[in-house]
């Protein structure tokens, strides 16, 4: 599955798990570009000794043996830099939020039409996370019946000593719905089986920071499919005591049984991550779940070659960041 990619802004964390996850496909990658100083930078030479640095983003755009160019740029410069590469003739890995407006997300659908390239959205909380690789196996094997309900915490430390300044703007950073929320209306859509749904219900708020009115750190959504429901919490305030950036977890909810996943971190133990819990008419058990891989990234490097969808539907990739982008308009008009 060999192939160059290029980076395009490692404005965001994410860029890390990205990108070596696509080296462990055997990709190869020689050069980055980034808009100004990142936060991400030093350690980013660090990690990654042999991507060199480009003045141009051009130099990535232009280089005929680039495959694939991964975005994680300010969330709101995603999706000029990705309808760029696809122009040039790149598939696309971009950090969520893929894009921040309907007006990108339109564009963006345009570009991808008319060029038959892959735009595909990293919601890392489903595709580099073990735990859910399991949850899907156990949920389409039928051990819970139909899935009726999802609910996706998805707590965060604010960090704010190494934040940058679009971090507290909307209009760079999507919002708190649009960004982090969308990873939970990935899953919703995901394990239910729905191809699309309503947002019900949708609310942010700034509980936290009245001298960055702009900022929110706490939202919540309601949804509701022909298949199922889903209720997402999404916040800015777990505490320094967690051994980790944020207790998410996952409840799926069956017919037949649940699923409880505590992906980063488990409360009151050891830390230990990855740990999925099931109960159905015969089960009720634990399941460590670091070993169940991650099959987006060979399957999206796949795809690259082969022209397929495998690692993801593109339908599914534009429903969920117009469903993100409609609940953060919802909740910011209430």
């Amino acid at each position: 599955m060999a192939f160059k990619v290029g980076v395009l802004g490692i404005d965001h964390g994410h860029i890390f798990g990205m990108l070596s996850n696509m080296k462990a496909q055997g990709c190869t990658c020689d050069a980055y570009w980034t808009d100004g100083p990142a936060v991400t930078e030093t350690k980013f030479n660090e990690v990654f000794p042999d991507v060199v640095k480009v003045a141009d983003a051009r130099r990535v755009l232009d280089d005929p043996a680039v495959r694939m160019v991964l975005i994680s740029a300010v969330p709101a410069d995603r999706a000029a830099l990705a309808i760029a590469a696809m122009e040039a003739g790149k598939d696309v890995m971009v950090d969520k939020p893929g894009c921040t407006t309907l007006e990108q997300l339109a564009a963006i659908r345009e570009v991808q039409a008319r060029t038959g390239r892959i735009w595909s959205v990293n919601f890392s909380e489903r595709f580099e996370v073990p735990a859910v690789t399991k949850a899907t196996e156990l949920v389409m094997g039928g051990a819970i019946g139909r899935v009726i309900q999802t609910v996706g915490l998805g707590p965060h430390k604010q960090n704010l000593k190494t934040r940058p300044e679009w971090f507290f703007h909307p209009d760079r950073f999507g919002g708190i719905l649009c960004d982090i929320g969308s990873h939970q209306i990935d899953q919703f859509l995901h394990f239910t089986g729905s191809d699309s749904a309503e947002v019900v219900h949708a609310h942010v708020e700034n509980t936290t920071m009245p001298d960055r009115p702009g900022f929110q750190d706490f939202g919540e959504i309601v949804l509701r499919s022909d298949r199922g429901h889903g209720y997402v919490r999404v916040d800015w305030f777990t505490p320094n005591g967690l051994p980790t950036w944020g207790d998410g977890r996952l409840f799926i909810q069956g017919t037949e049984g649940f699923i409880e996943l505590r992906k980063y971190t488990d409360i009151g133990r050891p830390h230990v991550t990855n740990s999925l819990f099931l109960v159905n008419g015969t089960e009720n058990a634990l399941i460590p779940c670091d070993d169940a891989g991650l099959p987006y990234f060979p399957r999206l490097a796949a795809d690259v070659q082969d022209r397929t969808e495998t690692a993801v539907s593109q339908a599914h990739t534009f429903t969920v960041m117009d469903l993100a982008i409609r609940a953060q308009m919802k909740a910011v008009a209430q």
